[in-house]
């Protein structure tokens, strides 16, 4: 007799209320191990495999599997790697079906088996029609017993599996019900060894828990190869697909998408759409880097006298420990009064940005509006803010300016310590020592 945390996977003796690994409470439940399992007899059955020599190893180069939707492409490293598992998961609603939907019926020239568990085939039929797709090498299965979807597959044998979602899957031989931690490791191990030994692409949609972490062990994270989760406000327009975990490519790429009637188009020139070229108090430009893509940001801030004891720091799209971080380096360093003040700061699009080269856009669109000058729209900052209110430099500043000269802009303002490089650019490039002199030079222009 063993215990489980449903939440994180934590394996215990004994029951207790509260999971020493995620903090949850009533999170333990009793899990009885199956008696008709075969664990012992799969050991003692002889492997085909044995040790080998790194020089005796041949690698082998499978070509990628190439959608018609880039950003997807981009994401997963330069396409689909056969024999890969791949996790995506995201808010419910927000775009999971669709995505993996459209990607199979783009592809055309192969097999590809949709199965789905939480959808009937009429309905996965009408979205279909909806975005426009048909290939007549998809096919959709209703099904959710394991046993089934692999005797299927078996028999289809397809290039390409969409599972729509693991945790409404089950296994007969194993305990526990739908969603439990043990059907869905058991269902994952089942699917994993399915796909590395037909060298089939399979995609598993995830859930998620009220914390935003995919549903279900750690382990499910682990066994996989890839793990992508869907990011943005169902609301909004724009939707990011965020590389999480990748055996076969960059993990810091980023796909953005567009939500359209007819399904999400990937957005070419992310940087353009996100700028909304108005020129008032509080705005500021800068450049962060998502994986090898550079994108152009437009920082809003907004500062009021406070009318609480407390002021407000809220930050929409960053780090608000950054924020007060930097909010506490402008007071210290440049003298600028801000301890009575609301501060309000937002990153427009939607987006989640952890890029520290945003910290002097974040800075001047603070200032900004503080001392109600207007910043240039022709303007763009990209540094780091040190403690000392000394300026610092970032990688690949120079792919930064190039996307900043692709959309126009006239000025560019980094860290003194890329005086050394050799960045070829029609921008004016001004090379800035400390925060103090900067906010000088920019509001005394202003």
């Amino acid at each position: 007799m063993t215990f489980f945390c449903t939440n994180c996977g934590l394996e215990y003796v004994k029951w207790q209320g509260k999971c020493d690994g995620c903090k949850e409470w009533n999170r333990v439940t009793q899990f009885s191990a199956s008696g008709n399992t075969k664990r012992g007899i799969m050991v003692n059955q002889p492997s085909p495999n044995y040790p080998k020599r790194l020089e005796e190893i041949q690698p082998t180069t499978s070509k990628r599997l190439l959608s018609e939707d880039a950003e997807f492409n981009r994401v997963l490293g330069g396409g689909i790697v056969p024999g890969s598992l791949v996790l995506l998961g995201g808010e419910p609603g927000i775009g999971k079906s669709t995505l993996l939907l459209q990607m199979a019926l783009q592809l055309k020239a192969i097999k590809v088996l949709y199965v789905s568990g939480e959808e009937t085939e009429n309905q996965i039929k009408i979205r279909a029609s909806r975005l426009g797709l048909s290939s007549p090498n998809c096919f959709l299965l209703q099904e959710s017993a394991l046993v089934q979807i692999l005797k299927h597959a078996n028999d289809l044998e397809p290039t390409l599996l969409v599972i729509d979602s693991i945790q409404t899957l089950y296994d007969e031989e194993e305990e526990g019900s739908v969603g439990s931690i043990n059907q869905i490791k058991a269902c994952t191990t089942r699917l994993l060894q399915y796909a590395k030994s037909k060298d089939v692409a399979l995609f598993l949609i995830g859930h998620i828990n009220k914390d935003g972490g995919l549903a279900g062990p750690k382990l499910l994270e682990h066994m996989v190869d890839t793990v992508l989760q869907f990011e943005g406000d169902k609301s909004c327009l724009y939707r990011m697909v965020r590389i999480i975990k990748n055996r076969f490519g960059p993990t810091s790429e980023l796909g953005i998408y567009e939500m359209k009637v007819t399904g999400l188009h990937g957005v070419n020139n992310p940087s353009s759409m996100l700028l909304s070229q108005q020129d008032y108090p509080g705005i500021a430009i800068g450049a962060c880097l998502e994986g090898t893509r550079p994108l152009i940001l437009e920082i809003q801030s907004l500062v009021t006298a406070t009318r609480y004891g407390n002021p407000q720091r809220n930050a929409t799209g960053c780090d608000p420990r950054r924020l007060n971080m930097l909010l506490a380096v402008l007071e210290k360093r440049t003298g600028l009064r801000l301890h009575d003040r609301d501060v309000f700061l937002n990153i427009t699009g939607g987006l989640r940005v952890d890029d520290t080269a945003l910290d002097l856009a974040i800075c001047m669109a603070v200032v900004s509006s503080l001392k109600d000058k207007v910043i240039s729209n022709s303007k763009c900052f990209i540094a780091e803010v040190g403690l000392g209110g000394e300026l610092r430099g970032v990688e690949r500043v120079e792919h930064r300016i190039a996307e900043a000269e692709k959309l126009g802009f006239k000025e560019a303002f980094v860290a003194t310590q890329h005086e050394q490089l050799s960045i070829s650019s029609n921008i004016e490039i001004n090379f800035i020592k400390n925060l103090k002199d900067l906010i000088s030079s920019i509001c005394m222009k202003a």
